[in-house]
């Protein structure tokens, strides 16, 4: 289960930056996870809390957006919401389609005391 060595990693990641930042305990963190980064959220939001458990980040609330994958089409230009990575543009028909989002996995805040 991959979900859980991500959860470490980010936990390993607001904790060092808790740390340089003088403080001692983490209360929320807010990822965003592309559909097409491979992450089950839901089994990344169970991985964290036995993650957390015995960290600064313990208790914190985990707050995750996840977002929707586009792709553009190298032939026509054309931006279209997309489920995967082997697709065909619906206004061409070409298979020339770049994925534009969804393969995101970031931090995007983290709340510190």
């Amino acid at each position: 289960m991959h979900e859980m060595s991500i959860a470490i990693s980010v936990i390993d990641a607001v904790t060092e930056k808790a740390r340089q930042e003088g403080c001692s305990r983490v209360t929320g963190i807010e990822l965003v996870v592309g559909r097409l980064a491979g992450v089950e959220v839901e089994s990344l939001k169970f991985c964290f809390s036995a993650a957390a458990r015995n960290t600064p980040a313990e208790g914190a609330e985990l707050l995750i957006e996840e977002r929707e994958a586009a792709g553009r089409c190298e032939e026509c230009g054309a931006t279209f919401p997309i489920a995967g990575y082997y697709v065909k543009c619906p206004s061409c028909g070409q298979f020339r389609v770049r994925v534009e989002s969804g393969e995101e996995l970031s931090v995007r805040s983290i709340t510190i005391e």
